[in-house]
């Protein structure tokens, strides 16, 4: 059963609610804008997903190591990065709603509107004619061709708006668009102003002799700084690359829509050292090994678009996106960056180190070039989550929750449950559950009907549900139910951590992309 986007979106809040995956963190003493926590199911999911991409990048890999760097760093780090002066964002004010709003926001959302403009003329188009052709169409019929032009137009005047850091002409586009206020309604905007995304706080124990330092916006430089270091400890060579994943913060003032941008978050980072003059070649291979990735998750092909930067930032010679579409929009899922020498290059001018790297097939040294895959572990999450979440109606007018996760990823991977609470049936279950929870994250229920601690499963993602019944006591079987088929099999209690291994560990996921 279809739901709206925005229907959606607020049942996917609720649920996290309700079942215990996300929280607003301090929720008592009213919740802390922008920032949450996971619960109990969530912080398992989470750590699945985590552990996925891990194993993915570093242990199918032979030149992928992975390290966690200290999210504190010298403060120097973050004048050589550039993210001192120029990790900003533009922001604009409505002066009626007393709202203020990303002005790259504004006219990316404005833009996607007219792109669904587009989508809805060719799905018209797509049920009028037998052999349709989407190209064909797009070049041929004239509305979608204006509707074209006009994004082309909008995206090249922003794109040169951005790269001067002209912030009047941004400005003037969103006047120029029409673009209102969602609150107001109005068109009453301030000026646009940079602000930066960095947290500060003091290190010291008196305050005078205090230093600023700050949050880390971003796992990389950890990489960055540490990277002679595992090259010389690891002896690897080049082409190789290095992981991490942990906390980011950013003081995101316009922060919004649920977890996808928070204040504290987490981030799953690759950066791979190539040789200069390579790095278009490896830039293309992790966009493509990266989007594999994300469909070996099974949320379908058509949930996901590569979109290439308007602006590159100031490290970058080439930059896109692997967009996924969330209940508001295609938004952005991971960054795959071509990042050039400029990270090491300039810790090397800042810090007075050399951070080259001796080629010994080129018998010379050089500074290697970079290309960093990033991907928002939060931002993932939710991707999953809003992609699993269904409502479905069953046979008699029954509507169940779906939780329909991959079975790896899932927080448990299985439920046992007694029939009835009496006749040995208990024991035996709490057998089981200590034959399998060695392997595997599994719950117990025995409260309610057996219907109904299905239904929970279900809504909690839980894909095999194991029932002991009287039968079992005379033969060791029990009932194996499917969470997404509802199909039930019976299989003799000696089989059971083969029967999961097989269908709900990582090794299933992994294979799928090898």
């Amino acid at each position: 059963m279809s739901q709206k986007p925005e229907d959606l979106f607020k049942n996917i809040i609720s649920h996290s609610k309700e079942y215990g995956f996300i929280f607003q963190s301090s929720e008592i003493y009213d919740g802390l804008s922008a920032v949450y926590d996971y619960g109990q199911l969530g912080a398992e999911l989470k750590k699945n997903i985590r552990d996925y991409w891990w194993k993915a990048m570093v242990q199918l890999h032979e030149n992928i190591v992975g390290i966690d760097a200290a999210i504190f760093m010298h403060p120097t780090t973050w004048k050589a990065s550039g993210h001192v002066d120029a990790f900003n964002d533009p922001l604009i004010d409505n002066k009626d709603s007393k709202k203020r709003y990303r002005a790259d926001v504004l006219i990316e959302d404005h833009v996607a509107k007219i792109e669904d403009k587009i989508k809805k003329e060719v799905e018209k188009a797509a049920k009028r004619f037998e052999n349709f052709d989407e190209t064909m169409f797009r070049a041929t019929n004239g509305r979608v061709k204006e509707y074209q032009d006009k994004i082309d137009a909008i995206n090249l005047r922003f794109k040169t708006a951005l790269n001067d850091n002209n912030l009047e002409e941004v400005k003037q586009i969103i006047v120029d668009l029409e673009i209102v206020c969602p609150i107001s309604g109005s068109r009453n905007w301030t000026d646009v102003r940079q602000f930066n995304l960095m947290f500060s706080t003091s290190m010291g124990s008196v305050s005078e002799d205090a230093n600023t330092i700050y949050l880390r916006p971003e796992t990389a430089q950890g990489i960055f700084v540490n990277y002679l270091n595992v090259q010389k400890t690891g002896r690897m060579k080049i082409p190789f690359g290095i992981a991490q994943t942990g906390k980011a913060f950013r003081n995101e003032i316009v922060a919004r829509q649920f977890i996808f941008r928070m204040r504290e978050f987490e981030q799953m980072e690759m950066q791979f050292f190539v040789k200069p003059g390579t790095e278009m070649e490896w830039y293309e291979y992790w966009k493509k090994a990266r989007l594999n990735w994300h469909l070996s998750l099974g949320m379908g092909k058509e949930k996901y678009r590569y979109h290439d930067h308007l602006k590159l930032a100031h490290y970058a010679n080439a930059a896109c996106d692997i967009e996924h579409e969330f209940p508001f929009g295609f938004k952005e899922l991971e960054g795959i960056h071509s990042r050039t020498d400029f990270d090491l290059k300039q810790h090397e001018q800042f810090s007075g180190k050399k951070l080259q790297y001796f080629d010994p097939e080129l018998n010379q040294s050089y500074v290697p070039y970079v290309v960093e895959t990033s991907v928002g572990l939060d931002r993932l999450f939710l991707s999953i989550l809003s992609s699993a979440l269904k409502e479905e109606v069953l046979e008699g007018g029954e509507t169940r929750t779906l939780l329909s996760l991959p079975p790896a990823l899932a927080p448990y991977k299985a439920a046992v449950f007694p029939l009835i609470k009496r006749d040995g049936l208990p024991e035996l279950a709490e057998k089981i559950m200590n034959q399998l929870k060695f392997d595997y994250n599994i719950t117990y229920d025995e409260k309610d009907a057996v219907g109904r601690r299905y239904r929970r499963q279900d809504a909690i993602g839980t894909p095999y549900c194991i029932t002991v019944d009287h039968q079992s006591l005379e033969d060791n079987t029990v009932t194996v139910r499917h969470r997404d088929s509802m199909q039930q099999d019976r299989i003799r209690i000696e089989d059971l951590n083969a029967f999961l291994d097989e269908r709900v560990s990582l090794k299933s996921l992994l294979k799928s992309i090898v």
